[in-house]
């Protein structure tokens, strides 16, 4: 379904190989070899994919909600008839192994599916007789022409967060993806055109650095969606919003679970292990701090190394292994960097995955999961978001005090606890600073009905992403108070009407 040797922009629902000569290598980072080569925009091309989508958006957004729902209903069909063709792409360029990658699809497709009951999603509020013969009613309707922003570490998923309740609300669309894994966006681009959507209501623009301002600045752009770095995310709020567009921003994290001594501790071990390493710890909800408190700190550490030793590294598409490689090997190279100093500042090096070698992929961008003990709040290796297969223990003697840990560090995105305590659960909850919890669940990311985001550094914007709060995000009330002439009809007034 894509040319995986020149991956094109998709405007008015054809493939567009634009205005630019300029372009980006793709790799397959299992092998470390060049795959193919993706387009990079220019503000020409960005301009097209706007007045393309701005074409549209007149016819699709009246069309009646039953229409669009049909053509919902359809593209969630062909998402799910088309879901291993989607993994296949992700895994190849991304690196995540196959059954990470069915996952991702899986995530998104349940936001299509939330988005088929745009119905009821829209529905306004209506109060008869506010005042003698006087109703009022609200509704909701689209913005425009809006657009996503999205990451390389879920090249699917987090595009199908933002564009099925974009598009259901009557909104039209354009994405710019990560150049790094962009053939999925291109998928999904032909899966909507099969399903019936009108051309022009999904775009898709490739690029770096020169698309993403070209969106940022665009007049006709009414709001932007993004995912991604925290230095990245509060760049496009301030720029965006400068242009007058809404914008929900979703910047970095580091997330702590919080492991108590009443916890089952061989449990603890195999969630956090599963969720630092899956995905080569390229997460925004990746747990990367193991807050072990008091006498759980030794045996939490034992169990870590042991299963962080038993985890099967390969590429993607090896059916026994259970993470792959990093996205690049610039990536690695700034991992390995961050272990190589860690000493310095007093911590241990339990479980070291530097020079890891995968038989029959020795050029790979692959890095071993990693386990570090006795980490200050002040190491880097903590202070940084490494984004990559790094686990480090912070010991503390408290609830209380891993409370005040997590509370100090600036972001805010996801954080769990382990405890059979039903009591320390509920203090825990209460008293963090962070969006999103889990109580023996490592890595809480909310079902698509209800909404994603984070506190602090990891969220910048008024709202949420999917959910209620991005129907919220992609569409703006109206409030209609009427009268209709009937029999003795009332005196005009030059006072401030109040009701009668």
């Amino acid at each position: 379904m894509t040319d995986t040797s020149r991956i094109t922009h998709w405007i008015g629902g054809q493939a567009v190989t634009g205005s630019s000569g300029r372009t980006a290598p793709v790799f397959n980072p299992a092998t470390g070899a060049v795959t193919g080569e993706v387009l990079l925009a220019e503000p020409a091309d960005v301009d097209a994919a706007v007045r393309s989508a701005a074409a549209a958006f007149g016819a699709w957004s009246q069309e009646s909600l039953a229409a669009r729902g049909k053509v919902l209903f359809a593209f969630r069909n062909l998402l799910a008839e088309n879901a291993q063709l989607l993994a296949e792409a992700i895994t190849d360029e991304h690196g995540k192994v196959l059954a990470d990658a069915q996952g991702e699809v899986q995530r998104g497709l349940e936001v299509a599916e939330f988005a088929c009951g745009v119905p009821q999603l829209v529905k306004g509020e209506f109060s008869a007789q506010v005042s003698a013969g006087v109703d009022a009613f609200s509704f909701r309707e689209p913005l425009g022409v809006v657009a996503g922003i999205t990451p390389f570490n879920f090249p699917a998923m987090v595009p199908l967060w933002m564009h099925p309740i974009a598009i259901a609300t009557g909104n039209t669309f354009v994405l710019k993806p990560s150049e790094r894994d962009p053939s999925a966006s291109l998928i999904l681009a032909r899966l909507w055109q099969r399903a019936g959507l009108p051309d022009g209501v999904f775009n898709v623009v490739q690029g770096d650095k020169t698309a993403v301002d070209a969106i940022l600045g665009h007049p006709e752009i009414a709001a932007v969606s993004f995912v991604g770095s925290t230095p990245v995310a509060r760049y496009v709020h301030e720029h965006a919003t400068r242009s007058g567009k809404r914008v929900q921003a979703l910047g970095g994290a580091k997330n702590h679970a919080v492991v108590l001594p009443d916890a089952d501790l061989d449990y603890s071990a195999d969630h956090l292990v599963a969720a630092a390493y899956g995905s080569a710890g390229e997460r925004c909800m990746a747990v990367s701090v193991a807050v072990a408190v008091g006498p759980a700190a030794d045996p939490l550490v034992d169990a870590l190394a042991r299963k962080a030793k038993a985890v099967r590294v390969g590429p993607g598409r090896d059916p026994e292994a259970e993470m792959g490689p990093l996205v690049t090997d610039t990536a690695r190279a700034r991992i390995a960097g961050f272990i190589g100093g860690v000493q310095q500042s007093g911590a241990t090096v339990v479980v070291d995955g530097r020079g890891i070698t995968v038989p029959g992929c020795e050029q790979g961008f692959f890095l071993g999961p990693t386990l570090i003990d006795h980490v200050g709040t002040d190491a880097d290796v903590y202070t940084q978001e490494l984004f990559g297969p790094v686990l480090v223990v912070v010991r503390v003697d408290s609830l209380d005090e891993a409370i005040a840990v997590i509370n100090a560090n600036p972001y805010g995105n996801g954080t769990a606890i382990f405890t059979e305590s039903g009591d320390a659960a509920r203090k825990f909850e209460r008293g963090v600073h962070v969006g999103m919890i889990g109580v023996n669940v490592p890595i809480p990311t909310p079902m698509a009905y209800y909404s994603f985001g984070g506190w602090k550094d990891s969220m910048f914007g008024d709202h949420h992403m999917h959910g209620p709060e991005g129907v919220r995000f992609y569409t703006r009330a109206k409030a209609v108070t009427q009268r209709w002439h009937g029999g003795a009809q009332q005196a005009a007034s030059y006072n401030f009407p109040t009701a009668n």
